[in-house]
């Protein structure tokens, strides 16, 4: 049995790990049965947006009549779209391949890790083992279970990257962020689009107006259908046929495309490894369990990343490993803090949002909130959107902000700078009222969320002008002329 000392499992965020464990001078054993670089690299966030950034120059086009220019797409390069996406994953995963080749430090297993004991590893047919063992295995699509899908054959995140040609009629079953991703750009670029999603609202995991704006917005180019179910897949007439089930009335209806793509949801790839074997435990959904210190129930076992299945993005994935960094190579336990964590969709128009959701900021605190609409600002009006928005809610009784969410250009830009203010000073929305903002940048929309706050969830004592102050004090600072002045005094 061949010993290291240390065993890593997945080779997208536990890529951080190597480079630090062989600076230290540990033996790594690698292990990942797909391509180097983990999802995120090869079918997940660099490849879809390199592909989703001509699918939005496309709809700017055609939205572009809303400010008076009208223009037309007339060719749509889909071989060079694709040749550009794949181009930038083949050279960075061929950059990894090389620098783990040429290490002698680490052993890369380019196969499904297997757990046969506590800290023992079956690689093909080979036992290995470590004193310290990440378990960063990521996650892979949930296909649900829908009648005669397998045999009728269907398109996911991992495989749709080598279709040569776009369908011309596409079915998407799912209705997060993935599913929204790919609607997005297959129906830019000229594909009729269904989206069949089994939830009553899009992205639900947003506001719910965030799903009824999006799924506006997409009506308007795509067929959209909410709270479906799908029951079964099959060929009729040489075409693929899904039957979906209306969730409230019960009512069948087939839906006719040329292919399926699935895209809803995710499931862990621990069950893969047999974590059973090892003693470390998962919950009834084959998610790792981990503390707040990204550990395992077993000593000297982390997991972090898709594969504990709770902030499913590769930043997210990135911090973690500087938790677990700590823990394995300078014994510094510290706590994961989640109180902040920034997401985005990048559909048309885009969404973001940080910290936690806004029902659960009104189901624990008392919560002061604003809403404000792009179009109320300066810049938001140039732009001419009526349905996008900015959403703030904060701690009435600490001024802490709980978290922000945004629908329309540049969202996860304005999100982002919630995300920092949350990790600043000591997380409140207080540094506004000493902050200028460039007028007039979409940032305003952002800055007057803040200045309209209002209480949401009880009643404003009148003595109570406290946590008002600044945002009045603010607000007579965000806006000194035109339309911005004069929305600003409206809404107080």
């Amino acid at each position: 049995m061949k010993k290291y000392d240390i065993i890593i499992i997945g080779s997208g965020a536990g890529l951080n790990l190597v480079g630090k464990a062989r600076q230290m001078g540990m033996k790594v054993a690698l292990i990942d049965d797909g391509p180097l670089g983990g999802t995120c690299l090869n079918r997940g966030c660099i490849p879809t947006k390199v592909m989703i950034h001509p699918a939005d120059i496309i709809r700017e086009m055609q939205e572009a009549e809303n400010v008076g220019i009208h223009g037309k797409v007339t060719k749509v390069d889909f071989k060079l779209i694709m040749e550009r996406t794949n181009a930038i994953v083949s050279k960075d995963v061929k950059g990894i391949e090389r620098g783990v080749a040429n290490d002698e430090g680490t052993d890369f297993y380019n196969t499904v890790a297997k757990f046969v004991g506590k800290k023992v590893i079956d690689v093909d047919g080979k036992k290995i083992t470590a004193p310290k063992i990440l378990i960063v295995s990521g996650a892979r699509p949930l296909i649900p279970r829908i009648k005669g899908l397998e045999d009728v054959g269907y398109l996911t995140n991992r495989n749709i990257w080598q279709i040569k040609q776009p369908p011309k009629k596409l079915l998407i079953v799912g209705g997060g962020y993935i599913a929204v991703e790919f609607a997005h750009f297959f129906s830019a670029i000229g594909c009729d689009v269904t989206i069949l999603g089994r939830n009553p609202n899009l992205v639900k995991s947003y506001y719910f107006e965030i799903g009824e704006v999006l799924k506006k917005k997409f009506s308007k180019y795509m067929k959209v259908h909410t709270n479906i179910e799908v029951v079964e897949a099959k060929i009729k007439g040489g075409k693929k046929v899904l039957i979906g089930v209306d969730r409230e009335t019960g009512k069948k209806k087939a839906y006719k495309g040329d292919e399926i793509l699935v895209a809803a949801g995710r499931r862990s790839n621990a069950d893969l490894l047999k974590p059973a074997e090892s003693g470390v435990k998962v919950d009834r959904q084959g998610w790792v369990i981990v503390n707040e210190f990204l550990e395992t129930n077993v000593k000297d076992i982390w997991a972090f990343g898709d594969a504990t299945g709770k902030h499913m993005f590769r930043h997210t994935a990135n911090y973690e490993s500087q938790i677990v960094s700590n823990a394995v190579f300078h014994d510094r336990k510290l706590a994961v803090d989640e109180h902040a964590i920034p997401h985005a969709v990048f559909t048309y128009p885009q969404i973001a949002g940080v910290g936690m959701s806004f029902d659960d900021a009104m189901n624990n605190y008392k919560v002061v909130g604003g809403k404000y609409p792009y179009l109320e600002s300066a810049m938001g009006y140039a732009i001419n959107d009526k349905d996008c928005f900015v959403m703030v809610y904060c701690d009435a009784e600490t001024r802490k902000i709980l978290g922000a969410q945004a629908i329309g250009p540049s969202a996860a830009e304005l999100v982002q700078q919630v995300c920092i203010l949350m990790n600043a000073e000591d997380g409140t929305y207080m540094p506004l009222s000493r902050t200028q903002t460039i007028h007039p940048a979409i940032s305003e929309v952002l800055l007057k969320a803040f200045a309209n706050m209002i209480p949401l969830n009880f009643e404003q004592e009148h003595h109570d002008h406290d946590h008002h102050h600044g945002h009045k004090h603010h607000h007579g600072h965000a806006h000194h002329h035109g339309h911005d002045h004069h929305h600003g005094h409206k809404h107080d």
